[in-house]
């Protein structure tokens, strides 16, 4: 049985996407293996991982659209921009309100004019009565859905994003992350990325471990390119709403057409979850006979009159033996297939 192919792994929050494919290594017999697209530590949801010639293809499957789903925690930042960090900035009217979501008041006192809430002041007799928890939390809420959802759209479409500091980036073939740990001070440069879809999905609850103060949490779901930082966004939806932000909980639910729903734990991963290449890559196949597999696999180019449908611009795709297992990946071009790599078997 080959070990070459792909596996969809979930990987759970706290693990490094490098452990991840511990079990590929163990279950697979390889220690040829690799993954698309590096999960943060403490980030969950779908790793693509590949064993084999395989691996050769990851550059194909990160280059895919992802989606995400976050936790945006508004009211203060952190240098890692997760919600756990050690705090670099913190609104003082997150303070306030945290303050007077503790007393018993009906009302809190008002917030800086530049707070866009409404005119609305209590009713007579509502002062002194005590509220639940949840009423006090309602009624000082800082920023509301409907101001979050107004500053969403700047960042939908082609955009620019500073990395965070903590990152995977490398600076003179150093991780970021590793530069900063060491104490050294790092400016990143903007990257272009693209952000497809971005929306509020709800309204979060408390994450347990908050090292700041925060007006609300707000759950959200965005669908974006290759290279965008999560946490970098977060960053830049606070900045806009003129406050700051970090976020927690980023779940990536999808990467091309592929859903964390049909991913496997590592614990529970069998040999049975091995993948072949044209159930993750929709690159177009053709079959070939035996002889024309022989000159495709010689690195040779293969005479091929008939239109291949569905290649895209880069005039990728996939050839395959008779019975559809894929041996190589191609490229097509108006009467001819040429091969790029092989991915089958050695001939024993």
């Amino acid at each position: 049985m080959s070990n070459s192919g792909f596996v969809l792994l979930d990987k759970i929050a706290g693990e490094t996407s490098f452990k991840a494919l511990f079990p590929l290594k163990r279950v697979f017999s390889t220690k040829r293996v690799g993954h698309a697209g590096t999960l943060d530590l403490r980030a969950s949801g779908l790793i693509i991982a590949a064993t084999g010639r395989c691996t050769r293809l990851l550059p194909f499957v990160e280059a895919k659209d992802k989606c995400y789903s976050f936790r945006l925690h508004l009211g203060y930042e952190t240098d890692t921009l997760e919600w756990d960090g050690e705090v670099v900035a913190q609104d003082e009217r997150a303070i306030d309100m945290a303050s007077a979501a503790n007393c018993t008041l009906a009302w809190p006192r008002p917030l800086a004019d530049e707070c866009s809430l409404s005119d609305s002041q209590p009713s007579p007799g509502q002062e002194g009565v005590i509220l639940s928890e949840a009423e006090r939390s309602r009624r000082i809420q800082y920023i509301s859905r409907e101001m979050l959802e107004v500053v969403l759209p700047q960042f939908v479409g082609d955009i620019e994003q500073i990395p965070p500091k903590y990152c995977a980036v490398k600076i003179n073939g150093v991780r970021a992350s590793d530069l900063m740990e060491r104490g050294r001070n790092i400016e990143l440069k903007p990257r272009k990325i693209h952000i497809g879809e971005l929306k509020v999905i709800g309204e979060g609850e408390v994450t347990e471990g908050c090292s700041g103060k925060e007006f609300a949490t707000f759950d959200l779901i965005c669908e974006c390119s290759k290279g965008t930082y999560i946490r970098a966004l977060g960053r830049d939806i606070g900045r806009a709403l003129g406050t700051y932000a970090c976020v927690s909980q980023i779940r990536r639910h999808r990467i091309g057409n592929v859903a964390v729903e049909s991913a496997v734990r590592g614990e529970d991963l069998t040999r049975e979850n091995l993948l072949p290449v044209d159930a993750v890559l929709d690159f177009p196949v053709v079959r070939l006979a035996d002889e024309q597999v022989a000159v495709i696999r010689q690195g040779n180019w293969l005479p091929w009159k008939e239109k291949v449908e569905g290649v895209g611009p880069e005039g990728h795709m996939f050839a395959a033996n008779m019975q559809g297992e894929v041996l190589s990946l191609c490229h097509y071009e108006p009467g001819r297939i040429k091969p790029k790599f092989y991915l089958g078997e050695d001939e024993k």
